[in-house]
Parts: C-alpha cells; sequence; structure tokens
C-alpha cells in the first residue's frame, strides 16, 4: 500500500530548475478530504490561513544540485537528471512542482535554462511522477499573497509557514515554494 493510501499525505517535490544551481524541496502534505469544505476562515491571520488552506504542510528536506560553469551543459544536464532521480529514489515523492519559464535575460540564457527544465522533466517521468508547472506568479500569490513578491519575502515567508529557524538559500526556497504553491492547488481541486 502507498504512502498516502496509508495516512493520507504526500510528499511533493518542488523543483527550481537552472544550469548551475538546481533547488529543490520537499514538503509533507495532509491530502484533501473528499467533500471536505474546510478552507480560508474570516478573521484569521494570512498564515494560518495559509496553513490551513495548505492542508499542513511540514518540511523534510531541501537543498542544491551545485553545477560547475565550466563543464560541458551536456555534462550539467546529466548531473542535475542523476541528482533529481538520485532525491526521488530516496524520498519517494508522490508529486512534483516545477517552475515553468516565462521569461530570461537573453535568448541563450533561455534556451539553457529550458534545457535544464527538460532535464528535471525527465528525471520525475522516468520515475512515472506526475508533474505539475507553476509561474513565478502563481507561486508568489500563493505563497507571500503578492505576485510581484521579493526573493526575500519568498524566502522568509516559507521559513514562516513550514516554521524553519534556518536560513534557507534562495533556490531551495524557491523550491519549497513551489512545492507551497502545488498544496494550494490540491486543497482547491
Amino acid at each position: 500500500m502507498r504512502r498516502q493510501e496509508k495516512n493520507r499525505s504526500k510528499l511533493i517535490l518542488g523543483i527550481d530548475p537552472g544550469s548551475i544551481v538546481c533547488g529543490y524541496g520537499i514538503i509533507s502534505a495532509e491530502a484533501p478530504r473528499r467533500g471536505s469544505t474546510e478552507g480560508l476562515k474570516a478573521g484569521t491571520s494570512a498564515l494560518s490561513n495559509f496553513r490551513t488552506f495548505a492542508l499542513n504542510p511540514a518540511y523534510v528536506a531541501s537543498g542544491r544540485i551545485m553545477l560547475s560553469s565550466k563543464q560541458p551543459l551536456d555534462t550539467r544536464l546529466r548531473e542535475i537528471y542523476n541528482g533529481l532521480s538520485d532525491i526521488i529514489k530516496e524520498y519517494s515523492p508522490d508529486e512534483v512542482a516545477i517552475e515553468k519559464v516565462f521569461f530570461a535575460k537573453s535568448i541563450k540564457a533561455a534556451l539553457t535554462l529550458g534545457q535544464a527544465r527538460g532535464a528535471a522533466l525527465v528525471a520525475a517521468a522516468s520515475h512515472g511522477i506526475p508533474v505539475y508547472e507553476y509561474s513565478a506568479l502563481e507561486v508568489k500569490k500563493a505563497v507571500v499573497g503578492y505576485g510581484r513578491a521579493e526573493k526575500h519575502q519568498v524566502q522568509g515567508m516559507v521559513a514562516m509557514v513550514l516554521n524553519l529557524k534556518v536560513k534557507l538559500s534562495a533556490d531551495s526556497a524557491d523550491a519549497l515554494a513551489l512545492a507551497l504553491c502545488h498544496t494550494n492547488t490540491l486543497r482547491i481541486k
């Protein structure tokens, strides 16, 4: 019997793809109850509403896959795939949330980022894990409440929601924010 069938929790792997640094974050979230009408409550804080709405998310792990810019792109893509495959094997996430590419500094940067994203997508797909994609705007709105939030605001809210006392790297925080955004989507569906 799969983990979520036993205790109704899901592991969500968030991936913030990059060709030099690929952030990842894993949270567990309670699976929504069928027919549940619980949700946002009037007169309560944004943080408590988020915790209720996001199915009681809990921190599991996070980190970064660091790559050398001196390596050829094909080598870095293989390392992204292998690194994420190892994480998937270790934690057995139920679903993956990954950032959509919506802009880059240049065409070359957009292509390189797209290829890194592709390596991450193939890692999830090769393990049969469903993948969900979210734009940076969607993630920031879901986590901070404002689509144009800055990196430090995302980091702060992720740490607060997950009750973390350690400072997260921007890449790990972004990956955890993707996972948190996905839990909101699970709740709505």
